[in-house]
């Protein structure tokens, strides 16, 4: 039974996850802040017992350490990790250093915290996947995306540097994309969201591509390739384009 950790489990992708891989026979830690909603979700598992709450806030090292020591104490081994903890403000132009901090709290030091717990022991086993949640937000700026789009890029830069020091260790680490997803956070969205798909079938592809070769798990399709061609334009092509679509 594979023994996976999700960090940022309380609703939309990772909700979804733990659900999808508790019914595929993992055995699952989910952590969040809310301690109520992960309570639901082992009540509501596929396999009772499947599902084991453990709350973390991943803004504070004392409750990931707490955290950690508790899903290691049942999964000495653990197959897979998810760093899934994501927080989004709308940002148009003008800048709030409070919320800038606070979405780079959460979506990429909250990330950079848990790796500092997790990663030794999974180094120490030898083994396992850690996959980092980022976004095809990440791939270039976007309009009134400034607090959150910076942070994603961020991760994907993280999770490349990563998955070429830990080669030889073992342990693999792996990016996973998603273009919009319907979740608590795309619902703050005011504008059209093109190929948008329900957390549920974000994460069965996620769990497709579990045992896979590939580093990148991007999803949908035209979106991924619509995104990869945006990042070939030249600036001047580019920011004319995302200028437009700003107004």
């Amino acid at each position: 039974m594979p023994n996976t950790w999700i960090v940022g489990a309380s609703t939309g992708i990772g909700a979804a996850l733990a659900f999808g891989l508790a019914g595929a026979g993992h055995s699952v830690a989910v952590s969040a802040r809310s301690v109520d909603r992960l309570e639901s979700l082992a009540r509501e598992s596929p396999i009772p017992g499947a599902i084991i709450p453990v709350p973390v806030d991943v803004r504070e090292r004392a409750s990931i350490e707490a955290g950690a020591a508790a899903v290691f104490g049942r999964m000495p081994h653990l197959d897979y990790c998810f760093l899934n903890a994501g927080k989004y403000e709308h940002s148009p132009g003008i800048i709030d250093p409070r919320a800038y901090e606070e979405v780079t709290r959460v979506n990429y030091l909250g990330v950079v915290e848990c790796l500092a717990v997790v990663l030794p022991h999974m180094i120490h086993e030898g083994s396992g996947q850690v996959l980092i949640t980022a976004s095809l937000a990440g791939y270039r700026g976007l309009p009134k995306a400034g607090a959150y789009g910076p942070t994603k890029a961020a991760l994907i830069s993280l999770a490349e540097t990563l998955a070429a020091d830990l080669r030889s260790t073992g342990v693999r680490v792996r990016v996973i994309n998603p273009g919009f997803v319907r979740t608590p956070l795309t619902a703050k969205n005011r504008f059209p969201m093109p190929f948008l798909m329900d957390a549920d079938e974000a994460a069965r592809r996620i769990v497709r591509a579990l045992p896979r070769r590939s580093f990148e798990i991007a999803f949908p399709w035209p979106m991924v390739m619509a995104m990869k061609l945006l990042r070939i334009l030249p600036n001047r092509l580019y920011l004319a384009l995302m200028g437009k679509m700003g107004r």
